[in-house]
């Protein structure tokens, strides 16, 4: 008996071994996972294959060389002066250069990535040949523009410039933030870009064919702790969406759908695939980190309308 008590004392005072905390999902007060904060999409890693790289996944060799060359050319392109915001590093970079494609590739599962698709495996989007044409098309038509209705959307100030509000929700070269809000029927994305709102209903019907809002009509539902969003009923104003990083055509009927999913307190594993027979040869799927930030996310006045636009056209029309 004193030798149980012995060892026992023994056993007590020795220190425990470190437990580390597992890190489970937060909930909503109804249940479901938690993705309402403020997250940014900011990567230098595009939506299609670097030029000259066939692998997905890049070495950190490759990647440090890639991150380097974009750190020197930020660097050229504005300086920011002592005690300021680094250029994409939150919310706030859009106050300190006007550009903030953040300066880091994606990593998911952790894998480098050397292009935002996963699928077809070259990592370049799989246009038909008939969705090769109506993008030229689009292309010729902003070549011989006379009014501003047939402008970009972003020069008008409609919708993000190349899919930032989607979907699917690509980063450009500033202001790739959103602020997501959650009530049991919605889930709400607040987009930096243009100040945008997407509405996500929850366990709902799409809306009727002749129905086509801006964002095209999403719809959610939770397939265990990952949010699934299909959205379509894209209106024909934003099938061409144009960035200096990618160029995109979808159908008014296109299907694209979006996968939430929380995978730490800091990240959210961003998945999509577009479904568009018409433009495209096979269906095409990509992902992306969203990445926790700080806020708040200010207004994004884009020109108070961008009336000039107007003007600078008339001007022409005089010309003419």
């Amino acid at each position: 008996m004193i030798h149980r008590l012995a060892l026992l004392t023994l056993l007590t005072a020795l220190p425990l071994p470190a437990v580390s905390e597992e890190w489970t999902t937060p909930r909503m007060s109804y249940g479901v996972p938690d993705l309402q904060g403020i997250w940014t999409s900011a990567t230098l890693t595009g939506l299609e294959r670097f030029d000259e790289i066939e692998e997905l996944v890049l070495t950190p060799e490759q990647a440090h060389r890639i991150e380097s060359g974009a750190s020197h050319l930020m660097d050229s392109i504005d300086d920011v002066p002592e005690g300021e915001l680094e250029v994409g590093g939150d919310v706030g970079g859009y106050n300190s250069a006007w550009m903030d494609p953040g300066n880091k590739l994606a990593v998911i599962n952790g894998q480098i990535r050397s292009s935002i698709l996963i699928e077809p495996e070259d990592g370049e989007l799989p246009y038909s040949w008939r969705g090769w044409l109506r993008l030229a098309q689009r292309f010729w038509q902003l070549r011989k523009t006379d009014d501003p209705e047939t402008r970009l959307l972003g020069e008008r100030c409609l919708v993000g410039f190349g899919s930032t509000g989607g979907p699917p929700m690509l980063p450009v070269l500033y202001n790739n933030n959103y602020r997501i809000v959650q009530s049991p029927g919605l889930v709400l994305i607040l987009v930096e870009m243009n100040h945008n709102v997407r509405t996500i209903r929850m366990n709902a019907e799409h809306l009727p064919p002749q129905i086509r809002p801006w964002l095209g009509d999403s719809v959610g539902r939770w397939e265990g702790d990952t949010l699934v969003v299909e959205t379509t009923r894209f209106n024909p104003g934003q099938s061409f969406r144009a960035s200096l990083r990618h160029f995109l055509y979808l159908s008014t009927d296109a299907v694209v759908t979006e996968r939430f999913t929380r995978t730490s307190s800091s990240e959210i594993l961003y998945e999509f695939s577009v479904d568009d027979p018409s433009i495209y040869t096979q269906v095409w799927r990509g992902e992306l980190p969203l990445r926790a930030t700080e806020g708040p996310i200010y207004e994004y006045a884009c020109h108070e309308g961008n009336y000039s636009l107007a003007h600078i056209l008339a001007g022409e029309r005089e010309k003419d």
